[in-house]
């Protein structure tokens, strides 16, 4: 959005605006509808779609993008041509199609998402781009054709959050929809801004024609950073300098580059400067904090600078603005007494309510954090509503979740939730209901609700703006480790504070821990490195379906084109320039290597092979003699004494246990380690590292029957035992002599050779020696770029090769030879993969063929299909309990069909399928068979896998899902299409259908 409307006075302004509209007649007629000014680059992005172009828009969050989208649909309208709306997320989605309705009606528009499907026929639809990829393909299938699908009747597409493609799991569908739609379809892509739009807009003008690219790094509502130390707000940057002066720093104007901290471009940006104050006073907690003080916080009423324009009590404004009668100055400096202190997430809202910073998201990270803070504050007594709000916060939670099982609502903690809504705070994350996620949005975007905890994905895409974002901590869990924010999450994070025509200002607020470098969140906040990188890569039932719809070699040129192989040739044109580079060295440094006497090039390669077999050599020994101490050790019995060269243990001890089969499982190649204790009265385990060579036993001492190493009086009476015996360590080195370098007749051969080749007697020798020693370092380097250049070039093509010999070997494509002119490539197996969707397609396929769930009563069925869907949180989860009977038996039959097809695609270089996860098929098959959702998530906590309301859903939604597919390719008449459908209906029931239309 923009500022509101404004009279044109001047006459060449307003001929100016007249030739514009005469220019641009629908744009002036979509302009008219709207209740404010275009900006600049959304006009640009609107005249370019008018004009026949298709457009790239990168904007940052909140820019207002989506106009551009909004404008294709008009278009559509107006010209009596379909547009597709898609969006990554359901959620998406929803709020697309509410807005849409809300302006050209409901016979206009529809939906089609996973679950729902409402009007599909109309003339603009919203939809996730995997539905459209999919409509993509079956517009090859007869049966799946329909007046409403037809994409010859399609004019635009737009393509919100574009820059999805980069996401790993799911990106490559964006691609293969750019790649797929026919020409006459103008793309409209939407996306965040990346540093390399340019790149992505070159490739879209070469995969899709005319594109116009528009990019706007513009903020329209400036960002404040700021940290929060204890109870003291700092400014992030406190002064600026530009051009030889020093100000306080102003508010940005939302650059890309600066994050939104300060204004400017180029040479003419200003530098940023973190606030003095606030790295003086941070590196005085980190020192008491180190110091060991924790006596208490900064005193309450020890208040730091506070952020510039912000409103009043709870974030209200006057006239949309904030009121700016609550800013006050500094307060009194420097750390009170006793160490850090950090504010807890109640005084954080507090604060943050004081100060006008409400509405506010906090980011947590964890979905167990999000709910815990949401307790926290409900306990403490938190409320950030009025009374009268109170009942429109009902009736929108009623209008959410009034299709829920009321038997549910205790299990769903319905009644905690609506209290904390009420209340005014609310989580949000993916292991939350959908009603109970699509009720916090709406009441958040209403201003019903004013504080939110959630997780990251709150971040991709959701349209949930607030004045203020907090930062609890700039670490976060990917899944395998706590990796750090990057300068992009942290801009797309930070980019959801500030509303558009509601805040003049946004704030982004970080909470200071110990350990925390303020320069180094002044770099994250200020440095804009977002690369948009593709993740498309082939997999089986794209690849199947690629080969049905264009033919192999067609199907090769696709993937050729995509965005993915484009970066990779563009990143061989700079291997290339390395490569280049290098070998003219090359041949200077064979210039500089040159010798009168002979080929210097033969010389050192002698030398070098010299070195490689001592190294060799010297490797081998030392494997030998640790081989031989490991097999002296298993020798080892009971009572044996024996001597510790060296260390802080030499000396004689005796052995305990020899250590033998203890520690074959634990990855140390079975190698003994002996208990001993020393005369010293030491007790511990030694190793074959703890010897140079073979270890013999001197004696031995008569041991109790039960020895506890771990008493000091048993040790004492061990190392008394060890004096008595008299034994005593060997004298000196007596090391076995071992098989020498100097022995080996390789070694001498290529000594003597090296010896009586001519380079030998050059005076120059040990100078061409080191040009030569530069030479092979540089001829490994410039071999491995061109290692580099051939894996990269053509290799989304030879993947898809790896993946067609493999779906040609197992019955899914027809052999090469045997194509008839004309004829299909896909066998009937392979039209039955075209349709299965997900990332176990393939074994999905294989089972299928196999029979391998035949005779499966409906909750047998879903409980086994699960295990292609269900992806356990935890590596480390117990094995689960499985129903016994035909479901055991059906997957140890899929298991089995898993590891031959796992053996096959590793034989093949070619895309792995995922293991099947069982840790889902007992809940899955409980509820199927009608048991209540308490009974159901009591079970899977009983299992070892505890599921929340919200996984459950999400995980049986997907199952649900998967069993759609397999009722549609097996056919009602088959008895697995038939078991299918029943599992589906079976699941089909609930809170898992509540919302599903």
């Amino acid at each position: 959005m923009s500022g509101s409307r404004s009279g044109v006075s001047d006459p060449a302004a307003a001929y100016a605006a007249a030739k514009a509209r005469a220019a641009h007649p629908r744009l002036a007629e979509f302009t008219g509808l709207l209740p404010f000014e275009l900006d600049g680059f959304q006009r640009e992005a609107c005249e370019a779609l008018e004009d026949g172009h298709g457009v790239l828009l990168c904007a940052p969050t909140g820019a207002g993008k989506t106009v551009a989208g909004e404008f294709a649909v008009h278009l559509a309208l107006s010209e009596g041509r379909k547009c597709f709306y898609t969006t990554p997320i359901k959620a998406l989605s929803n709020q697309k199609y509410a807005d849409l309705v809300a302006r050209y009606g409901a016979d206009a528009v529809g939906l089609l998402t996973g679950d729902t499907a409402v009007n599909g026929d109309a003339q603009v639809v919203v939809m996730t781009t995997e539905v459209l990829r999919n409509m993509i393909y079956a517009d090859t299938d007869d049966r799946a054709k329909t007046s409403a699908r037809r994409l010859d009747l399609l004019g635009y597409v737009v393509m919100d959050e574009v820059h999805y493609l980069a996401d790993r799991f799911r990106g490559a569908v964006w691609e293969e929809v750019i790649l797929q739609l026919p020409e006459h379809v103008a793309v409209v892509g939407l996306s965040a801004t990346v540093s390399n739009a340019e790149e992505f807009g070159d490739w879209l003008i070469e995969v899709r024609g005319d594109t116009t690219v528009v990019v706007d790094e513009h903020r329209p509502v400036p960002l404040w950073q700021h940290m929060m130390v204890g109870n003291r707000l700092f400014d992030l940057f406190g002064e600026r300098r530009a051009k030889g002066r020093r100000d306080r720093s102003a508010p940005s104007s939302g650059t890309a580059a600066s994050s939104g901290s300060g204004a400017g471009t180029g040479s003419d940006r200003p530098e940023l400067v973190v606030d003095p104050e606030l790295v003086r006073y941070t590196r005085e907690m980190q020192r008491r904090d180190v110091g060991g003080s924790r006596a208490g916080g900064d005193r309450a009423g020890d208040r730091g600078p506070r952020p510039r324009g912000r409103g009043g009590p709870r974030g209200r404004t006057r006239g949309g603005k904030p009121d700016r009668t609550a800013v006050v100055g500094r307060g009194p400096g420097g750390p009170s007494r006793g160490g850090f202190r950090p504010p807890s997430r109640v005084q954080v809202i507090d604060r943050l309510d004081r100060e006008g910073l409400l509405p506010a998201i906090t980011f947590v990270f964890s979905r167990a954090g999000c709910d815990a803070a949401v307790g926290q504050c409900v306990r403490a007594g938190v409320r950030l509503t009025e009374p009268d709000e109170v009942e429109e916060i009902r009736r929108i939670v009623e209008k959410h979740t009034g299709d829920l099982p009321q038997d549910d609502l205790g299990v769903l903690g319905y009644w905690d939730w609506r209290e904390a809504l009420e209340r005014g705070v609310a989580a949000h994350h993916a292991g939350m209901l959908p009603a109970f996620k699509e009720t916090v949005e709406e009441l958040f975007v209403a201003g019903l609700v004013r504080c939110v905890f959630a997780t990251e994905t709150l971040a991709l895409g959701i349209n949930m703006p607030a004045r203020t974002v907090v930062l609890e901590r700039l670490v976060k869990f990917n899944g395998e480790a706590h990796v750090d924010l990057t300068p992009g999450e942290y801009t797309q994070l930070t980019g959801r504070a500030g509303r558009r025509g509601i805040d003049v200002e946004g704030h982004a607020v970080v909470l200071w821990t110990p350990g925390m470098d303020p320069e180094q969140v002044g770099g994250l906040a200020s440095t804009r490195t977002y690369p948009l990188r593709s993740s498309f890569r082939p997999v089986y039932n794209m690849s199947v379906n690629l080969v049905g719809r264009l033919g192999t070699d067609a199907a090769r040129e696709l993937l050729e084109r995509s965005f993915g192989q484009f970066q990779a040739d563009r990143s061989v044109v700079g291997l290339a320039r390395r490569i280049d580079r290098n070998t003219e060295a090359l041949e200077g440094y064979r210039e500089s290597m040159t010798c009168h006497l002979g080929d210097f090039t033969e010389y050192a390669d002698l030398r070098r092979r010299i070195t490689e077999r001592e190294k060799s050599l010297r490797r081998q020994n030392t494997a030998a003699a640790r081989d031989e101490i490991a097999e002296s050790l298993r020798e080892l019995r009971p009572g044996d004494v024996i001597a510790i060269p060296a260390g802080k243990r030499a000396g004689i001890a005796v052995v305990l246990d020899p250590g033998v089969g203890a520690f074959a499982a634990s990855g140390r190649d079975a190698e003994p380690r002996p208990l001993v204790c020393t005369e010293d009265r030491w007790a511990g385990r030694l190793s074959a590292s703890d010897f140079p060579t073979a270890v013999d036993a001197l004696g031995r001492i008569k041991l109790p029957k039960r020895v506890d190493h771990r008493s000091p009086q048993v040790r004492r009476d061990l190392a008394s035992s060890l004096r008595n015996s008299r034994i005593t360590p060997p004298h000196g080195n007596e090391r076995r002599r071992r098989h020498g370098v100097q022995d080996d007749p390789e070694l001498v051969t290529l000594r003597r050779a090296l010896r009586a080749h001519p380079c030998h007697g050059c005076d120059d020798r040990e100078a061409h020696a080191r040009w030569a020693e530069r030479h092979t370092r540089l001829e490994r380097e410039t071999e491995s770029l061109r290692q580099k250049v051939r894996a990269t070039t053509h290799s989304l093509a030879r993947a898809f090769d790896r993946i067609r010999a493999l779906l040609t070997e197992r019955g899914y494509l027809m052999p090469a030879g045997q194509v008839a002119e004309g004829g299909e490539e896909v066998t009937e197996h392979g039209r039955v993969l075209a349709r299965l969707w997900g990332e176990s397609d393939l074994l999905a396929a294989e089972c299928l063929r196999h029979g391998a769930w035949e005779g499966l009563a409906p909750e047998e069925f879903a409980a086994v299909v699960s295990a292609l869907v269900y992806e356990s949180r935890r590596d480390d989860s117990p094995m689960p309990r499985l129903p016994q009977g035909p479901v055991a038996d059906a997957l140890e039959r899929t298991v089995a069909i898993w590891e031959e097809l796992e053996a096959d695609q590793r034989r093949h270089k070619a895309e792995r399928t995922r293991a099947p996860d069982l840790a889902f098929a007992w809940p899955m098959h409980r509820w199927a068979r009608g048991e209540s959702l308490a009974q159901v998530l009591e079970a899977a906590e009983r299992n070892g896998h505890e599921l929340s309301a919200g996984d459950f859903v999400r995980w049986a939604r997907q199952v649900l899902d998967l069993l759609d597919q397999i009722a549609g390719v097996a056919g009602r008449s088959s008895s697995v299409g038939k078991a299918a459908h029943r599992a589906s209906g079976a699941v089909r029931r609930g809170v898992v259908a509540a919302g599903i239309e």
